[in-house]
């Protein structure tokens, strides 16, 4: 071939092949900045963790009961199942709607002290559960499996107990228990949060005793430098006449704010009740109670 017509082919397929690479970097562009309809694993929606002791079958068949309740509640976002009647019947067949489960013993290293054994040793129990038979479920219950794409929660919680008052950050020792129990109950109730460091909160302003007075709009810009779609706040105060945690949420969605309170919760279950209500309201299931 002539030297000439060698770099002519050479050139040729030099701007060829840019061009489809740039046709590929494009194409992978746009997958990646697509919010998918579908979650990427929606198995997960489907699992759920519960604590119990001992393998035997007792224990076993509560924790698929327990287990079952909260799939429903996270496949649905629909925390008024929590307590629902219908789902008696359900939760006492529980096993039936079971594809697969698993143990891990808390205890794992620790040797066994007494005659018992493993018996009374503490489990995590992982329970999957059948899509299809889940989805009947809802079904029966004039409910349907939330399956759109999930926002993903900047979650700003104020703590105020005695003197003490700070925000819930991604990075600060003091707010280690409430980091940890946030990631927990978002994980139960099947969200994705993020959370500020205190670098963004001291960058934007915020501070505790400004939070319970900000509106969404104000903490806007922060949300979004998180990584966040839309912002949920809480404000937790503790009450000793309550014995527990006094709550309030704030949410806006579609231009409409929402607010809901508890009192006397431990923070677990005010951030579970908290973020299961966020996803109640963003899935079209109502206001949280």
């Amino acid at each position: 071939m002539p030297a000439r017509h060698h770099h002519h082919l050479h050139d040729v397929l030099h701007i060829e092949g840019r061009a489809l690479g740039l046709v590929i970097a494009l194409s992978l562009s746009l997958q990646a900045g697509r919010a998918d309809p579908l979650p990427a694993d929606a198995g997960h929606l489907y699992r759920a963790q519960t604590i119990v002791t001992g393998q035997g079958e007792a224990n076993r068949l509560t924790g698929f009961a327990a287990c079952l309740v909260d799939v429903v509640i996270k496949v649905a976002a629909a925390g008024q199942l929590a307590d629902d009647r219908r789902l008696a019947a359900a939760k006492a067949d529980a096993r039936s709607y079971v594809k697969a489960f698993s143990y891990h013993d808390q205890m794992a290293g620790t040797p066994t002290h007494d005659e018992q054994g493993t018996r009374d040793r503490p489990y995590d129990l992982t329970v999957d559960f059948d899509q299809a038979r889940i989805d009947g479920l809802l079904a029966t219950l004039g409910l349907k499996p939330w399956s759109s794409h999930r926002p993903v929660l900047a979650v700003f919680v104020e703590m105020e107990q005695g003197a003490r008052q700070y925000i819930v950050t991604s990075d600060t020792r003091q707010s280690d228990l409430q980091r940890d129990s946030l990631l927990a109950a978002a994980d139960k109730r099947g969200m994705s949060i993020v959370l500020p460091t205190a670098a963004q909160l001291s960058k934007s302003a915020i501070t505790a005793a400004a939070l319970p007075t900000l509106s969404t709009a104000a903490l806007a810009a922060a949300t979004a430098e998180q990584g966040g779609a839309i912002a949920l706040i809480g404000r937790l105060v503790w009450s000793d006449h309550d014995l527990g945690w006094v709550t309030e949420w704030r949410l806006e969605w579609q231009g409409r704010p929402h607010r809901w309170q508890l009192r006397g919760v431990t923070f677990d279950e005010a951030f579970r009740r908290g973020i299961g209500g966020a996803a109640q309201i963003l899935s079209g299931n109502g206001n949280p109670g």
